[in-house]
């Protein structure tokens, strides 16, 4: 199955990472346009795929389309492709705040369409992406989709109506991630630990905390538990970090987002 890319920025580029390393389609059925020939070539070269300024080109040559571009160029790009693909084209969105049904009234037409939320950690196939679909969209059709999203992470099929608490919780947290990673850094530095260390230190720590949540599935508050000893150093710090509002900063922080992802 053929697939392109109009748009061929950070997250396209992390995708198309994955699918052609998952070898799930082959790199000669691989087509990206972007404004950019610069970009393109570099990926070309990276990739191997093909390339083109031609969005209408990568709409004709493509059953499966990704716009890979910002929600604000959404509506233009829809209406220079929307009278050349066909009623089997299958359309990946990965934009915050473009609905299906807003969507498919773009293309004033009965179209495919899966809506996707990634996130950047896809450049290191270590993606969450969360998937819903129009009523056009076969459940075998979805499940193909979804291989593509899983070679660069995993995903997950969720109701539409979660996709803004998905952008806040998964596609923009990765931000809240790395300030606390600094965070925790200048906290080392300011210990003493040369700044380099204090970023490889901290760094794993998330790694590594991650990824007991996910093979242990045990509850994150058990599992900090299990590090605060009564009267201990840890339990110290969670309280310092209670006494200032952490949790519930992080929590208004995912309100705001999500509401900005629902007006976009």
């Amino acid at each position: 199955m053929k697939i392109g890319f109009i748009g061929c920025g950070n997250m396209a580029k992390a995708m198309l990472k994955g699918i052609v390393s998952s070898k799930l389609i082959k790199k000669e059925e691989i087509i990206a346009a972007d404004i950019s020939m610069s970009m393109l070539e570099k990926v070309k070269e990276e990739m191997g795929i093909n390339i083109t300024n031609s969005n209408i080109e990568v709409a004709k040559g493509s059953q499966i389309i990704v716009l890979a571009v910002k929600p604000q160029y959404y509506s233009s790009v829809i209406k220079e492709i929307r009278d050349v693909i066909n009623e089997n084209t299958i359309v990946v969105s990965i934009a915050p705040g473009q609905t299906l049904e807003k969507l498919l009234k773009e293309f004033n037409k009965e179209v495919k369409i899966v809506r996707t939320m990634p996130n950047t950690p896809a450049m290191v196939l270590e993606g969450m992406t969360a998937a819903c679909k129009n009523e056009f969209v076969t459940d075998e059709e979805m499940e193909y989709v979804c291989s593509l999203l899983n070679s660069f992470g995993k995903s997950a099929v969720v109701q539409e109506y979660m996709m803004d608490a998905v952008v806040a919780v998964s596609g923009s947290s990765p931000a809240y991630v790395y300030m606390f990673i600094e965070a925790l850094a200048d906290g080392a530095c300011r210990g003493g630990l040369p700044r380099d260390m204090a970023y490889k230190f901290a760094a794993q720590a998330v790694l590594g905390s991650a990824k007991m949540v996910l093979e242990t599935g045990a509850h994150p508050g058990a599992l900090k538990d299990m590090v605060c000893s009564p009267g201990g150093t840890t339990i110290e710090a969670v309280a310092a970090l209670e006494s200032n509002g952490f949790r519930s900063a992080v929590i208004e922080a995912m309100k705001i987002c999500e509401d900005k992802a629902k007006g976009m």
